[in-house]
C-alpha cells in the first residue's frame, strides 16, 4: 500500500470515529464498552491472520506489552471518559496535538532534537485549546469541561506513549500487524482484569446503534485504522505520521456539527484554526529541517515493517 493510501485511510477512518464512541457512552461502563471494542478486534486480527497463515510470535514481548497498554487500553479509558464529558470533536481537537506529545517523548526517548518549530507549533496548540474552550474555561467554569479537558489530555499522552513502543518494535523488526493483533487482545485482557477489579458488570446493551457502533470501532476503527497509522509510522516516522491529525479534527468536529449539535462560536473557530495550524507548522518545509532523525530508525527498518 502506497504512503498516500496509508495517510488518507488513517485520517478518514479516525475522523470518524469519534461519533461511533460517543454512540457507544452511557450504554454500560466505559471500561466495559473499551473491553468489547478489543476483543472483537483482537479475536478479529488473530484469527484473520491465522487463516492467512501469517500470526507471528513477536521476537520480544516487552514492548508489545506496553504497546499494548499505551493503545489499546489506558488511552482509549482518558478519551472515552473526555467523551462522556466534552462534544466528541473537541476530543478530536485534544487529540490532534498528539503530534507535539510524540515530539516530545521522541527527544525523551530516542533523543531525537526539538526544533524552534516544534517550540512554535506547541504553543500555537495552545492557544488554540485556549481559545477553543475560552466558554468553558474562563466564563462559565465548567468543572465538567475541566474534567474533559484533562482526560483527553492523559489519554493523547499515553497514545503518544503507544507510539513510541510501536517505534522500538518496529526496530526490531516486528509487524504493526503482528504487533497490533497480540497487543489487542492483551490490551483486552487488561481491561476484563480492570472490569474484574473494579466489580462492573459486563452488561449487554439492547440499542443496534450500540453494536453498530462496536463493530465500526472494532473492525473499521481498530482493526484498519490502527494498522494503517501504524504503518505510517513504521514508513515516515511517528511525527510525520502525527501529520494525519491535522485532518482529525476538521471531519470530526464537522460530524459532530451534524450529529451532535456543536454549537460554533468566533472564538471556537479561531481555536481550531489555531490548533491546526500548529500541526501544520510542525511539519511545514519552510525554513531548515533541523530534525531529520526522527525517522531515521523506522527507514533503517522499513524492510521488516512492510514485510
Amino acid at each position: 500500500m502506497s504512503t498516500p493510501f496509508l495517510f488518507t485511510a488513517t485520517v478518514l477512518i479516525w475522523g470518524t470515529t469519534w461519533i461511533a464512541i460517543a454512540a457507544q457512552v452511557g450504554e454500560v461502563a466505559i471500561t466495559v464498552s473499551i473491553f468489547y471494542r478489543f476483543a472483537l478486534a483482537g479475536a478479529v486480527m488473530l484469527a484473520g491472520l491465522v487463516v492467512l497463515g501469517r500470526l507471528r510470535w513477536p521476537a520480544r514481548w516487552r514492548f508489545v506489552v506496553m504497546q499494548a497498554l499505551c493503545l489499546f487500553c489506558l488511552n482509549f479509558i482518558g478519551l472515552y471518559m473526555a467523551t462522556s464529558l466534552i462534544p466528541s470533536g473537541l476530543v478530536s481537537v485534544i487529540f490532534s496535538l498528539a503530534s507535539i506529545f510524540n515530539a516530545i517523548n521522541a527527544r525523551l526517548f530516542f533523543g531525537d532534537p526539538i526544533s524552534g518549530r516544534t517550540v512554535l507549533a506547541g504553543a500555537l496548540g495552545v492557544a488554540g485549546l485556549v481559545l477553543l474552550f475560552w466558554k468553558d474555561l474562563a466564563v462559565t467554569v465548567d468543572l465538567a469541561a475541566l474534567r474533559g479537558i484533562g482526560w483527553a489530555m492523559l489519554g493523547t499522552m499515553f497514545f503518544s506513549l503507544g507510539n513510541m513502543a510501536s517505534r522500538r518494535n518496529s526496530m526490531l523488526g516486528i509487524t504493526p500487524v503482528t504487533a497490533n493483533a497480540w497487543g489487542m487482545a492483551i490490551g483486552a485482557l487488561c481491561l476484563l482484569l480492570i472490569v474484574t477489579l473494579t466489580g462492573q458488570p459486563l452488561g449487554l446493551p439492547e440499542r443496534g446503534s450500540y453494536w453498530i457502533a462496536l463493530a465500526y470501532l472494532a473492525v473499521i476503527g481498530s482493526v484498519i485504522g490502527f494498522t494503517t497509522y501504524l504503518m505510517l509510522v513504521a514508513r515516515i516516522g511517528s511525527a510525520k505520521a502525527g501529520y494525519a491529525t491535522v485532518l482529525f479534527p476538521i471531519i470530526a468536529l464537522s460530524a459532530s456539527t451534524l450529529l451532535e449539535g456543536y454549537q460554533w462560536t468566533p472564538p471556537a473557530v479561531i481555536g481550531v484554526a489555531l490548533a491546526c495550524l500548529g500541526n501544520i507548522v510542525m511539519f511545514s518545509r519552510i525554513g531548515p529541517r533541523s530534525a531529520p532523525r526522527v525517522d531515521q530508525p523506522a527507514s533503517r527498518h522499513r524492510s521488516p515493517q512492510n514485510s
